[in-house]
Order: C-alpha cells, then sequence, then structure tokens
C-alpha cells in the first residue's frame, strides 16, 4: 500500500513532523484489514503541520484556522463509518480553536485530534503559542511571553475526552502505537504529540532524555484521579534536571458517543 502522494515535502530537514507522518502511515497500513483506507478523512488546520494533508493519499482537505475538527464532525454526523483524523497544531487548535476542541471533547464525537505540538508558531517564523515555555524567546516576545503556558492533557481530561495520550514524534514506533488505539477508540480521541521544531525551538534533546512511557510504569488509564495526577506531572513550563515528562495513555473510557446520542447510524 502507497500512501505517499506526488507533492514535494517542504518541511525543514530535521523537522519533528516528519515522525508524525511515518507513524501515521505505518498506522493505517497495519489498520487497513480492519479498516478500509477509503473510510478514512484528514483535515488539517494552517500552520507547518497543516501540510500533513497533501502528503498522504487519504481522502483529505484544509480547513480554515482551527475549524479542523468541527469540520470532521460535520463529515461524522453525515456519514457514520467514516474515520476522521484531524491534523492540528498547538497554535492552530490551543488558540483560535480552542472552543472546538472542548466541545469535541465534551460532545465525545467519534473523532481523533493529532496536536503538532512544537509550541511555537513556526510558520510565521518563532512566535509563542498557548504551550510555550516562559523561557521562550521568539520574534514577538524576545523576553519570554508575558504568561504561563496551558497544559492541553489536564484541559482534555476536564473537557471530558474519553481517550486522552501523549505522544513523541522522536519514538516512531511508540505513536504508531498510540495513533492505533486511538483511531479505534469510539468515542473522542486525543493525543498531544510533542513535535520539536528544529528551527525556531529544537526540543529534541530535551524530550528525549526526561520522556518516560507510562504503560512501562504500570499507569492504570481507566482511573481518571491518576490520570489526572500524570497530567499535572509535567506543567509544560519546567525544564529543570529532575522533570519527567509522561507519555502514552493517560486515560481511556467507554462512554455513548455524539453520534449515539443524536442516532447516526454508519451509513455508506
Amino acid at each position: 500500500m502507497e500512501l505517499k502522494t506526488y507533492a514535494e515535502n517542504t518541511w525543514c530537514p530535521g523537522c519533528g513532523n516528519f515522525g508524525i507522518l511515518k507513524a501515521f502511515e505505518e498506522a493505517v497500513k497495519e489498520l487497513s484489514s480492519e479498516i478500509p483506507v477509503e473510510n478514512f478523512v484528514v483535515a488539517s488546520g494552517i500552520g507547518c503541520h497543516g501540510k500533513i494533508a497533501d502528503y498522504l493519499n487519504l481522502n483529505s482537505f484544509y480547513s480554515i484556522h482551527g475549524r479542523a475538527l468541527s469540520n470532521l464532525e460535520g463529515a461524522k454526523l453525515i456519514k457514520g463509518k467514516l474515520v476522521c483524523v484531524g491534523f492540528v497544531g498547538d497554535g492552530d487548535i490551543y488558540a483560535e480553536g480552542i472552543s472546538h476542541l472542548i466541545f469535541a471533547a465534551k460532545r465525545n464525537v467519534d473523532i481523533t485530534a493529532v496536536v503538532h505540538d512544537n509550541r511555537s508558531y513556526s510558520l510565521t517564523t518563532g512566535q509563542f503559542t498557548p504551550t510555550s515555555p516562559s523561557r521562550f524567546k521568539g520574534k514577538s516576545t524576545p523576553e519570554g511571553p508575558p504568561e504561563d503556558p496551558m497544559n492541553p492533557v489536564a484541559l482534555m481530561l476536564s473537557a471530558g475526552a474519553t481517550f486522552v495520550a501523549r505522544g513523541f514524534s522522536g519514538d516512531i514506533q511508540h505513536l504508531k502505537w498510540l495513533f492505533k488505539e486511538a483511531v479505534k477508540h469510539r468515542g473522542f480521541s486525543f493525543i498531544d504529540v510533542l513535535q520539536p521544531c528544529v528551527s525556531f525551538f529544537n526540543t529534541f534533546p530535551f524530550y528525549r532524555k526526561h520522556c518516560y512511557k507510562l504503560e512501562d510504569e504500570g499507569h492504570d488509564f481507566t482511573d481518571f484521579e491518576k490520570a489526572m495526577e500524570k497530567a499535572r506531572e509535567w506543567d509544560y513550563n519546567r525544564d529543570d534536571e529532575d522533570v519527567r515528562i509522561p507519555i502514552g495513555i493517560f486515560y481511556k473510557v467507554q462512554k455513548p458517543t455524539y453520534e449515539e446520542r443524536v442516532n447516526i447510524k454508519d451509513s455508506e
């Protein structure tokens, strides 16, 4: 199965987006025995991440800034059999699109949100985003942002997401597993992918040193309080030597989906 397209890839050499693209390609291939490839629908937002729609030979479209998930909600309501995956950026979805993200989680719409979280508006050459640390010295804030970063994992737990995870684009095999689990989950799936920008905020060395896998420590992802405790272990602002950054599935539970509640069938 060939998922690559004729489009020239214009991401910077070494960009963390390559890991996300590779992991998702492999996930789709491995899921193809269960899910027809033609059932996948990909939408992307605005930013460097958005180009992924050009690089995947799947049904796909660009949305306007911050609205990829709302477009996928509409697609899912029209045809329940579709497997809808939104690729969005931290500036794209945590700023312009924050209300759409929260309500997709609250409704438990059966779609997957993959956040390319490089913690920088890199397409516009390096302004700070909602997850940038206070030490980030960007084009618009040479002294650092005058505010602290948000914690999207804790936010999604609070909003009611039924699958909440964090990945790292430098660990493709682990990220592929997360993608497969998220797609198979019936309900709203959220993955915040730590995706370093080698041009404006290269966090590869930091993540490689401090990330650890939740499943290696026996985390119970059915326990909401434990999930929240793990979500707060790293607040996106710490960069000291003692910090530990959990990746993996924080929380997973089955609840009625929005489509089930409004009686949408898996139509042709």
